[in-house]
C-alpha cells in the first residue's frame, strides 16, 4: 500500500477493507461446530427450516422457548441460501459483526466528521472478532443494540433538526425491537437503564422529550408483538416460561448453573478490548469530560452505556463471557474520537501491552511439552493450537512493527490499520488452532464415520447424554432417553417425544427394525449386562455409538 504523508490513500483504504471483509467471511466455515452453543443454535435454525414452522422454535424436535426466534429465522434463511454447513450456521453472527463495525464508523463520521478511527477500533477489538466467528446469540443482540445506541445519540445532538430526530429515533425503536426478538427483554433493559442512569448522573432529562414515544412504541409493538402473540396462542405455556423462568429467575437465581464471582467480567474486558486495553483510562477520562455546551453529553452517555452493561451482567446470577459484548461498540466510539486527537508518540507507548501479550503467545509451541497428559485431549491437539497461536503471535508482531514504523512517521491512521489487521489475524489464527480441540467437542467426525449405518428408517437414540452437534450433523433429531436438562419444559408438554427410562428404551430398541444409539461407557456397560443386542460402530473416550444387531 502507498501512504500519503498524513493518511493512507482512498485506494489503500478500499483494498484494506475488502481484504478485511474477505478474511472475516471466508474463515466462518473452516471449523467444525462445537458443543454446546454452536450445535444448539444451528439445530434450532435447521429444525425451523425442515419443519416449515417459523413460529414455534424446537430443539431436537422438542419445544424450546429459552430465546426468541429472530436468530433462528436468520440461520434458517442462511441454510436455505448457502446449504447446511458451518459457513451458513455462523453467517448471522459474522454478518452482524461486520454491520456493527459499519454502524460505529458511520455514526462516528456523522458525529465528529471522521469515522475511520472508530471503525478500525471496533474491527480490531478481540472480543468483537472472536464472537463474530462463533455461533451465539450475543453478536446479533449486540448489533441491534449498537444501532439503537448510535441512532439515539445522533437524535440527541443539539444541532439535530426535527426530521433527523424523528427518523433516528424511529430507527432506535426498530433496533430495540430487533434486540428484543434476538434475546428478549434485555433489548429494552440496556437502553432504558443506560438512559435513566445518564439522566440521573448528568441531571439531563431533555432526551426523554425527544423519544417520539407514541410512534416509537407503535414501531416496537408492530415489529415485536406478532411473533410473541402467535407463539403464545399456539403454546399457552410460553409466556410463563419465557418471561418468568428465562428472565427473572435467570437474573435473580442460580437455576441455570452459570453463577460466577462479581469480578468475572473484568478479565473478559481486559483481554477482550485488546489491542486497545491500555487506552481504557484515557477513554474513561475523555468520556467523563463535560462538553463546552450545556447540551447532550455524548461522551458521558457512551461511557454510562458501557458501565451499565458491565454492572448489570456483573450483578446477574447467570454469567457467560459473551454477555458484555454490547459495551464494546460504545467504547469503540469513545476511543475512536480520542484517537483522532492523539499524538503518534502517545499511541506508540500503548503498543507495548499488546505486543508483549502476542509475543508471549508466539512462544506457545515449546510450552506444550510441559503440559500434563490429558486422556481426553491428545497432545497433537494442543500442539496444533499452540502452532496456530504462534503463527497468530508472529503475525501480530509483524503488524505491530509496521504500526510502530508508521507512528514514527506520524501516520497514526495507518498504524491503527496495521494494529486492526494484526488483531484480526491473530484472533482468526487462534480460532483456527482451537478447531483441533473443538472437534473433540463436536460430532462432525463421528457422524462421518457412522454415516453408512444411518438410513431414513433408522431410529436414533441418545441415552443419558446429549451432544448438541450430533443431530445437526445427522441433519435430523434424535430420541432422548432418560435425559432432561434444557429439554425439561418440552418433555413435560410433549412427553411422547422422548423416553423417560432405560426400561422403556429397551422395549423400544427390541421392537425397532433398525436402530442406533449414542451413550457413554457406563450406560454401555449397563445395557451390555442386560443382554441388549447391539454392535459398536464408534468409540472414543467420551462416546460410544452402537447399532442394533
Amino acid at each position: 500500500m502507498q501512504f500519503t504523508q498524513d493518511t493512507p490513500s482512498r485506494t489503500a483504504q478500499t483494498i484494506f477493507w475488502l481484504a478485511f471483509v474477505l478474511a472475516w467471511l471466508v474463515l466462518l466455515g473452516t471449523r467444525a461446530l462445537i458443543h454446546p452453543d454452536e450445535g444448539r443454535y444451528a439445530m434450532l435454525s435447521l429444525g425451523m427450516l425442515q419443519s416449515g414452522d417459523w413460529v414455534t422454535p424446537r430443539l431436537n424436535g422438542l419445544l424450546y422457548f429459552e430465546k426468541p426466534a429472530l436468530q433462528y429465522w436468520a440461520g434458517a434463511i442462511a441454510f436455505k441460501l448457502f446449504g447446511i454447513n458451518e459457513f451458513a450456521a455462523r453467517f448471522w453472527p459474522g454478518l452482524t459483526g461486520l454491520l456493527s463495525i459499519l454502524t460505529v464508523g458511520v455514526t462516528a463520521r456523522r458525529l465528529w466528521g471522521n469515522g475511520h478511527h472508530a471503525a478500525l477500533v471496533m474491527a480490531g477489538t478481540t472480543w468483537i472478532a472472536a464472537n463474530s466467528h462463533f455461533l451465539n446469540l450475543d453478536t446479533g443482540l449486540s448489533f441491534f443494540l449498537t444501532v439503537a445506541l448510535c441512532a439515539f445519540v445522533v437524535a440527541q445532538q443539539d444541532d439535530a433538526r426535527a426530521p433527523t430526530i424523528r427518523h433516528a429515533m424511529w430507527l432506535a425503536w426498530a433496533a430495540m425491537a430487533g434486540a428484543t426478538l434476538s434475546k428478549g427483554l434485555i433489548g429494552l433493559v440496556i437502553p432504558a437503564g443506560s438512559l435513566f442512569c445518564y439522566s440521573l448522573f448528568c441531571w439531563d432529562w431533555r432526551p426523554w422529550r425527544r423519544m417520539h414515544w407514541l410512534s416509537g412504541l407503535l414501531i416496537l409493538l408492530l415489529l415485536c408483538a406478532p411473533w410473541f402473540v402467535l407463539v403464545s396462542l399456539r403454546n399457552p405455556d410460553f409466556a410463563r416460561f419465557f418471561f418468568i423462568h428465562e428472565h427473572f429467575e435467570r437474573f435473580l437465581t442460580t437455576v441455570h448453573g452459570r453463577e460466577a464471582p462479581f469480578w468475572y467480567f473484568l478479565p473478559v474486558l481486559l483481554i477482550g478490548f485488546m489491542p486497545w486495553t491500555s487506552l481504557l483510562p484515557r477513554l474513561i477520562i475523555d468520556g467523563m469530560r463535560r462538553a463546552s455546551s450545556d447540551g447532550f453529553q455524548t461522551g458521558r452517555f457512551l461511557l454510562i452505556w458501557a458501565l451499565f452493561v458491565f454492572a448489570f451482567f456483573s450483578k446477574s446470577s447467570s454469567k457467560l463471557p459473551s454477555y458484555i459484548l454490547p459495551m464494546f461498540p460504545a467504547l469503540a466510539l469513545l476511543l475512536g474520537q480520542s484517537l483522532t486527537n492523539m499524538r503518534a508518540v502517545t499511541l506508540k507507548k500503548h503498543l507495548w501491552v499488546p505486543l508483549l501479550l502476542w509475543a508471549a503467545l508466539a512462544c506457545a509451541l515449546p510450552l506444550t511439552h510441559f503440559l500434563p497428559e490429558d486422556p481426553g485431549t491428545p497432545a497433537t491437539a494442543y500442539t496444533e493450537l499452540a502452532t496456530w497461536l504462534s503463527i497468530g503471535g508472529i503475525l501480530f508482531l509483524l503488524c505491530g512493527a509496521l504500526a510502530w514504523r508508521a507512528l514514527s512517521r506520524e501516520k497514526t491512521l495507518a498504524a491503527i490499520m496495521f494494529l486492526c489487521a494484526g488483531s484480526l489475524g491473530g484472533v482468526l489464527c487462534a480460532s483456527q488452532g482451537h478447531d483441533a480441540i473443538g472437534r473433540l467437542k463436536s460430532s462432525k467426525d463421528l457422524v462421518a464415520q457412522i454415516q453408512t449405518y444411518v438410513h431414513p428408517e433408522t431410529e436414533i437414540f441418545s441415552i443419558n447424554v446429549y451432544e448438541q452437534t450430533f443431530p445437526f450433523y445427522l441433519q435430523r433429531p434424535v430420541v432422548l432417553v432418560n435425559y432432561e436438562d434444557e429439554f425439561a419444559f418440552g418433555q413435560r408438554v410433549e412427553p411422547t417425544r422422548s423416553i423417560a427410562s432405560l426400561d422403556a428404551f429397551v422395549a423400544r430398541w427390541k421392537a425397532a427394525p433398525e436402530a442406533m444409539a449414542m451413550m457413554q461407557e457406563e450406560t454401555f456397560n449397563t445395557l451390555s449386562q442386560r443382554g441388549l443386542p447391539m454392535k459398536t460402530v464408534y468409540r472414543d473416550i467420551r462416546r460410544i455409538v452402537v447399532v442394533k444387531q
